[in-house]
């Protein structure tokens, strides 16, 4: 049976086609600029990578050119082929704790959450609206990227704010990544034959989470309301002082809207060096002597530190495995090294050779990390949330 997984952005389509349930990729690719004149996309199939280029108008279009590119490169043979779609969507709020099979009652309910997820869901919606235009007989599920937090507990997902501001307007924390920390949680269930696993998921990449997960259900993380919560990342300053808004509102004449948004999209790594929101371009600066870069990466060393200290803290010490993926997390060793010799006071220690030896360009890609006699195992595992998007379409296509 064949799947399709998408992640449909505000100008750019990811897709992945797998046969199910062997879970065997069989094409992917991305469709960037949509509504620009530069369009472009990349197709991977076979090993290869093919790149086309045409204005693409809008999410439409998009689909039409995914679809094309299936029958292009023999993915399909009929669109009959295809049994089902899975869509990353940003946001479920408190109405959804699983993926779900998408309706008009769902699409409304994504619309109206789009106060929450105000810079994704545009797009969420464009991606899952044109795919259900060009296949209205195949069944599309929403895979949101909270659903896997809504197991925190109320001591972790209230604000210490009016607590009518939750009851009337939703104001608690959310989380996101969810669907790769499920899927790492998954992994280290499976890896340890343990259900009720106690773990630390350090999602690093361009957007970063953590996730406290105990006995197996996350407990707690990072990221708040918004994706703008937390940890400082490529372009989000992570958590910072609210009042720090309304000062730089009044002193700049900017509008709250405005501050917002350089908060999400010149802030991080990029806005401390005032260059890079590339963790490999702050690395070959700091190599080159540039000490923003070095205070920016130094920074977000101190920030996840923070993080997984407080977590193991939450968990009492009784920790099962602390886990590193996405970009950062699976490829940047001396930045794990870096995390992990910080984190030595309460018993975590690296085995440096171990350590070296795993990124998803090398010819080991996960394993362990840890020394032999730090406190617990620490693993490098890549995440798939591709996979799981797919592993609930196809439950929902049986």
């Amino acid at each position: 049976m064949k799947i399709l997984s998408v992640n449909a952005g505000s100008s750019s389509l990811k897709f992945t086609a797998y046969e199910m349930p062997e879970e065997k990729v069989i094409i992917s690719g991305y469709i960037e600029k949509i509504g620009q004149e530069d369009s472009f996309w990349n197709t991977k199939i076979n090993g290869q990578k093919i790149r086309g280029e045409k204005f693409i108008k809008d999410h439409a279009e998009a689909v039409q050119v995914l679809i094309d590119e299936l029958f292009k490169h023999n993915a399909i043979s009929s669109m009959d082929e295809i049994k089902g779609v899975g869509h990353r969507v940003l946001h479920g709020g408190e109405k959804y704790s699983d993926s779900v099979l998408i309706d008009d009652e769902v699409i409304q309910n994504i619309r109206e959450l789009t106060k929450l997820g105000p810079l994704h869901h545009p797009g969420n919606l464009a991606g899952i609206e044109a795919m259900r235009e060009a296949l209205p007989n195949v069944p599309m599920v929403a895979v949101y990227d909270t659903a896997f937090h809504q197991t925190m507990p109320p001591l972790s997902y209230i604000y210490p704010v009016p607590y009518e501001w939750y009851e009337k307007y939703g104001v608690r924390k959310y989380g996101f990544h969810g669907t790769s920390h499920k899927y790492i949680t998954n992994a280290v269930q499976k890896m340890l034959g343990k259900e009720d696993v106690n773990l630390i998921s350090c999602h690093i990449g361009s957007g970063s989470s953590i996730c406290c997960v105990k006995e197996g259900k996350s407990y707690d993380t990072t990221m708040g309301l918004t994706p703008l919560d937390g940890l400082m990342m490529g372009t989000r300053t992570g958590s910072i002082d609210p009042s720090i808004i309304e000062y730089v509102c009044k002193e700049s004449g900017m509008s709250v809207e405005e501050v917002t948004t350089v908060l999400n999209k010149k802030s991080g790594l990029l806005g401390v060096s005032g260059k890079y929101a590339d963790h490999r371009d702050i690395e070959n600066a700091m190599n080159d002597g540039d000490e923003r870069a070095k205070l920016a990466n130094d920074m977000y060393i101190e920030r996840i530190v923070k993080y997984i200290a407080e977590y193991y803290v939450k968990l009492e010490g009784k920790v099962d495995a602390i886990v590193f993926t996405a970009g950062l997390g699976e490829n940047a060793r001396e930045f794990r090294e870096a995390i992990i010799n910080k984190l030595n006071c309460i018993g975590l220690k690296i085995d440096k050779e171990a350590n070296m030896e795993i990124a998803s360009y090398k010819e080991k890609q996960e394993g362990i990390i840890s020394a032999p006699d730090s406190v617990c195992p620490i693993y490098v595992i890549p995440t798939n949330e591709e996979v799981m998007i797919a592993r609930d379409a196809y439950k929902a296509a049986q």
